[in-house]
């Protein structure tokens, strides 16, 4: 009996440290999931609220801006997490290994940007990239070369995003991959030199699979943040060219802040949390499953 009753006593002094954490997790993040899907079903005004069903939801799926911006979405998606986890596992892989002070430069030299603001990071590439008075327009004049409006093309204005996205970020995710990395056994790699491994099969062969959830991890945050991308449409392009730049997050924005269609900004939004979830749920399944 008494060993029950201390037990019981550890679980209420566990419950009340997390307890903390509990209300606001509740008040700051499921209250507003739950909220934010009331009010998708409805029609809202200053004064007063409709209830609609799901009226917003046929408006989204027959409005050609809103497929718009989800086909920009899930490009910018699938090409930034991409690029982001192959870029960041070909540099951590070449030298994870090197000089520990070769390594401390490369990991500061690629962090730099992400510590920087993106609002920051966005107005640099608006200035470098203006057509107008832009620096790569400008050298690209004195050089006698065809300038390119890479802000107000619709073939270029995708790519440059990308980019400027990609760069800015992959930093975070190569410090990762690097302390995965140097977390790895050197038995390991001693012994895949010993059976004459070349580095190709041990990037592919043993580190690869060794930091699967750091991986899995970078993909998923990826993912998280890539969805939320505002500051550089809105710094970079507002949208445009016709619509060609904008994202779910945009759309919302406009919709949100600039239309007064909150109903119509929270469904939306409900629909990003759904593609949230469809995108992470494989991936925390593939990180939780015993090989």
């Amino acid at each position: 009996m008494k060993i029950i009753k201390d037990s019981y006593k550890e679980n209420i002094s566990g419950y009340l440290f997390i307890a903390p954490q509990i209300l606001l997790f509740l008040v700051f993040l499921v209250y507003p999931i739950i909220d934010g899907i009331r009010l998708s079903l409805f029609k809202i005004s200053y004064q007063d609220e409709v209830f609609i069903g799901f009226e917003n939801y046929r408006k989204l799926f027959s409005d050609p801006v809103f497929v718009q911006s989800t086909i920009n979405t899930v490009i910018f998606v699938v090409c930034i997490v991409a690029l982001t986890v192959v870029f960041a596992l070909f540099v951590a892989s070449a030298v994870f290994d090197k000089n520990a002070k070769y390594v401390s430069f490369i990991r500061g030299a690629y962090y730099i940007p992400v510590m920087v603001s993106m609002v920051v990071m966005s107005m640099i590439w608006s200035f470098l990239l203006n057509p107008a008075n832009g620096l790569i327009p400008f050298m690209a004049r004195e050089m006698e070369l065809s300038t390119v409006n890479f802000l107000g093309d619709p073939k270029w204005v995708l790519p440059v995003i990308i980019f400027v996205t990609f760069a800015t970020n992959v930093g975070q995710a190569i410090i990762l991959y690097i302390a995965s990395m140097i977390g790895v056994p050197k038995e390991l790699f001693e012994a895949a030199e010993i059976d004459g491994a070349n580095r190709v099969k041990i990037v592919f062969k043993i580190i690869i699979p060794m930091i699967k959830p750091t991986t899995i991890y970078i993909i998923i945050m990826n993912i998280i943040a890539v969805l939320k991308i505002f500051v550089v449409i809105q710094l970079l392009t507002g949208g445009g060219p016709n619509n060609s730049s904008t994202t779910l997050m945009y759309y919302l924005y406009n919709n949100a802040f600039k239309y007064n269609q909150l109903g119509l900004a929270s469904a939306v939004g409900v629909i990003m949390f759904l593609i949230t979830l469809a995108l992470s749920i494989p991936q925390l399944k593939a990180m939780f499953k015993k090989d």
